[in-house]
C-alpha cells in the first residue's frame, strides 16, 4: 500500500502537486485507479483518480478503510539534542510507533535551542507515508522547561539519571486509570540539573526509571514512546 497525505480531505479536492507528481510520474497511476490517503487524523481512507488535470491528481469519494483513534493521548516532551539528525532521526521513529504529540524542550543542559519547524514538518508527514501510521504528531514550538512543566503537571513524568527514588515507566503507566493523557519528559545529553529535578517534585510529578543502562537523549525517548504506545 502507498499512502498519500492532504491535510485538508474532502471527496473532489486535489492531491498538493509533490503528492501528485508522486502518484502519477513515479507510480504511474491513471484515471480511475484505487489509492489510499489520510489526513493525518487517524484514518486511511480508499479512494480513486477522478480526474487529472495539469498533473494534478483529483480524488473522489472517500471510503474508510483503515481507524486508529486512541482513547489516551500520548505526549512525549524533549530537549533538542546537540546532533541535529540525531533528533531528525527521533522524530521520525516516535512517529511510526504512534505518537501523538511532541514537544521540544529547552533545558538548562540544552546544547541546541533551534529547529526547523517546516523540515520537522516533512519528516513526520514522510514517516506518516512510510510507516502507514494515518495520526500525524502533532509539533509544538520549543519550550523553555520551566514553562512547560508549568503548565503541563497533569499525569506527567520526568525520566532522569540522578540517585533519587524512581519506580520502573511500564509500571508507573500500568498505574494509569481514566486518563485522557500522558506525558514522558526525556531531558537533554546532561541530564535534567538539579534545580529541574526539584522543580519537578515541586509539582508532584513522578520520577521513572526507562533502563538500568544511561540512555542517549534519543534513546530514551524511543523506549518512553514505546512504552506508552504499548501499555496506554
Amino acid at each position: 500500500m502507498q499512502l498519500f497525505y492532504l491535510e485538508n480531505l474532502t471527496k473532489g479536492c486535489n492531491l498538493s502537486k509533490e503528492e501528485s507528481t508522486h502518484c502519477i510520474i513515479v507510480l504511474r497511476k491513471k484515471i480511475n485507479d484505487e489509492i489510499f490517503i489520510t489526513d493525518g487524523k487517524g484514518t486511511i481512507y480508499s479512494t480513486h483518480i477522478m480526474n487529472i488535470n495539469n498533473n494534478i491528481v483529483q480524488i473522489g469519494q472517500l471510503k474508510e478503510l483503515y481507524s486508529n483513534k486512541k482513547k489516551i493521548t500520548t505526549h512525549i516532551a524533549i530537549s533538542l539534542t546537540k546532533n541535529r539528525s540525531r533528533f531528525e532521526w527521533f522524530l521520525e521513529k516516535a512517529t511510526e510507533l504512534g505518537i501523538d504529540e511532541i514537544t521540544p524542550l529547552i533545558c538548562t543542559n540544552s546544547e541546541r535551542k533551534k529547529l526547523n519547524l517546516q523540515r520537522v514538518q516533512k519528516i513526520l508527514i514522510s514517516s506518516l507515508k512510510q510507516s502507514l501510521n494515518p495520526k500525524l504528531p502533532k509539533i509544538n514550538n520549543i519550550t523553555n522547561y520551566k514553562d512547560f512543566i508549568s503548565k503541563n503537571s497533569e499525569n506527567t513524568c520526568v525520566a532522569h539519571c540522578h540517585k533519587k527514588s524512581k519506580i520502573d515507566l511500564k509500571e508507573h503507566i500500568k498505574d494509569q486509570k481514566k486518563i485522557n493523557s500522558f506525558t514522558v519528559m526525556i531531558g537533554p545529553e546532561g541530564d535534567f540539573t538539579k534545580e529541574e529535578i526539584i522543580l519537578s517534585e515541586q509539582f508532584n510529578i513522578q520520577a521513572v526509571k526507562l533502563s538500568n543502562q544511561r540512555l542517549r537523549t534519543e534513546t530514551a525517548g524511543i523506549v518512553a514512546c514505546h512504552m506508552m504506545n504499548l501499555l496506554l
